[in-house]
């Protein structure tokens, strides 16, 4: 029996069907190769993604151990064995380790009466863009207690005027200290006004806080005042 011919309709389709085949061909062999590329890199990153992520955590907790065993070594006077570990980690430890490493490192300098040489580091520390502020705020105040005695008033003015602000963290042992400075320029009116604002001051300690109170009162402040508002 002769087979039926193909209506239009059936070879349109099979005619079709062989274009859209040809056109997945050509595709294939024009990106196929990229395709598979993309695939492999993307696949390598996310692999890499994840091995740096297991290796920075490890690194995290190796760091870790080295400093507690750093203070451990501190606290039971073993400081030659302390200061190889804090040597350590400032050459090789992430950003946080290095800077504690630093911190530490200056106070050991400080405790064996290398003043010049704890300074050095507070003010290595304040000056490095890539700290925290608050941790350089630290080193400020720290580098500047240290040297307390060999500054002119002006110089701790001007040095302590970025954290002498009121809301800043350590605005009450800046203000202190600043308040002191402007004494010893004879200011005693903006002494007294920052030192009744450090004793107004919330986070500030206590102490500290009781400390500029009595020290507002003798120059005359009264701290029961509203304090004028700031244009």
């Amino acid at each position: 029996m002769a087979s039926t011919p193909p209506t239009e309709e059936a070879f349109l389709r099979e005619v079709d069907d062989e274009l859209r085949r040809e056109q997945i061909q050509k595709m294939w062999k024009r990106y196929g190769v990229i395709a598979a590329v993309v695939i492999g890199l993307l696949l390598a990153g996310l692999a890499g993604f994840l091995f740096w992520r297991s290796q920075t955590a490890k690194q995290s907790e190796a760091q870790s151990e080295t400093l507690s065993a750093a203070i451990a070594d501190i606290q039971a006077r073993r400081i030659t064995d302390a200061g190889k570990k804090v040597e350590t980690l400032i050459a090789t430890g992430r950003p946080g380790y290095r800077v504690a490493a630093l911190f530490t490192k200056a106070a050991l300098a400080a405790d064996k009466g290398d003043a010049k040489g704890a300074a050095a580091i507070y003010a290595r520390i304040a000056a490095d863009e890539d700290v925290a502020p608050p941790y350089r705020d630290i080193a400020t105040i720290r580098q500047t207690l240290i040297e307390y005695d060999g500054l002119a008033p002006e110089q701790l003015i001007d040095r302590l005027k970025p954290i002498t602000i009121e809301g800043n963290a350590f605005f009450g042992t800046a203000g202190e200290l600043t308040a002191i400075a402007l004494l010893r320029s004879n200011r005693p009116a903006e002494a007294r006004s920052l030192l009744a604002a450090v004793a107004r001051d919330p986070k500030a300690p206590a102490s500290l806080r009781a400390r500029a109170e009595r020290l507002a009162t003798s120059l005359g402040a009264d701290l029961n005042a509203k304090p004028a508002d700031k244009d």
